[in-house]
């Protein structure tokens, strides 16, 4: 568009009391400022949050890095000396898995039976399980035995230990050295009174019944042979056995029952052994 003369001439004062005050005009209407580009440290920063998100959820999740397995023939016994100076000590005829967690230590028992000596860590708690019974702990010196199928027993020497059944209506138990807990199907039993070092005297190849009933001893001894031990007669299972014999030599134990119970012992040809009563005997 073209302008006239007339407004060319009304134009140029403007132009010129605006050059004059432009900067002052700039002050008080100042243009907004461009938004400033993302740094690069910012993506760093968010990179790290992430990070740090993953790695807390890892530890809330507690997947084993490493896994590891441990067992002993029949006859045999072996100590396992664990990454953190904690020891295992499988009686005959054990069979443990061994995980390591980031916020815990654990280990499956199988079969068989286990002296713990374990190594105290406050945030990397030791847990055993044995069927439906978890024994938890921090450090301490106890004994985790699986009596049959899904009863276990766990005797404490020294420390403190935490053992839960699966009835998540029972409430788990806390021993003190020198108590023994039973669970049997994951029902926790009373908590007895009892001498840790009878209870762990395997450890020194000796076996201890005191007043043990006849059943318990048997499944005891089947750790201790190839060839099975059987009962025809459940009420046999109620007879108490009491004596100090050696563990590598069930066998003894099995020849002297009929002079310390009403029963007699049936060697068969394949190394298996029948326990009968008096009474029933052909």
């Amino acid at each position: 568009m073209t302008r006239s003369p007339s407004e060319n001439s009304s134009q140029a004062p403007l132009d010129e009391a605006l050059g004059r005050h432009r900067e002052e005009l700039k002050k008080l209407f100042p243009l907004p400022s461009p938004k400033p580009k993302p740094r690069k440290s910012n993506k760093a920063a968010g990179t790290a949050l992430l990070l740090a998100v993953a790695a807390g959820a890892l530890a809330w999740l507690n997947p084993a890095y490493k896994s590891e397995s441990f067992s002993t023939a029949i006859g045999e016994r072996r100590a396992v000396v664990l990454d953190d100076g904690s020891t295992l000590l499988l009686d005959s005829g054990s069979h443990v898995d061994v995980s390591w967690h980031l916020r815990s230590r654990q280990v499956d028992l199988h079969s068989g039976q286990v002296l713990f000596d374990v190594s105290p860590a406050l945030y990397r708690p030791f847990v055993v399980s044995a069927g439906s019974t978890r024994v938890q702990v921090l450090g301490t010196l106890f004994n985790v035995r699986r009596l049959d199928d899904d009863n276990v027993r766990v005797t404490l020497a020294r420390g403190r230990v935490e053992v839960d059944g699966e009835n998540a209506a029972q409430s788990p138990v806390f021993l003190t050295p020198g108590q023994q807990v039973d669970s049997i199907r994951g029902q926790l039993k009373l908590v007895a009174k009892v001498d840790p070092s009878t209870a762990m005297a395997w450890k020194d190849d000796r076996i201890v019944f005191e007043q043990t009933p006849l059943g318990e001893a048997v499944s005891l001894l089947r750790q201790y042979r190839r060839a099975p031990i059987l009962m025809s007669d459940p009420s046999l299972a109620s007879l108490k056995v009491t004596g100090v014999f050696e563990a590598h030599n069930a066998d003894l134990l099995l020849d002297l029952l009929p002079s310390i119970l009403p029963v007699v012992v049936l060697r068969q040809g394949d190394g298996a052994v029948q326990i009968q009563g008096k009474s029933i005997r052909k």
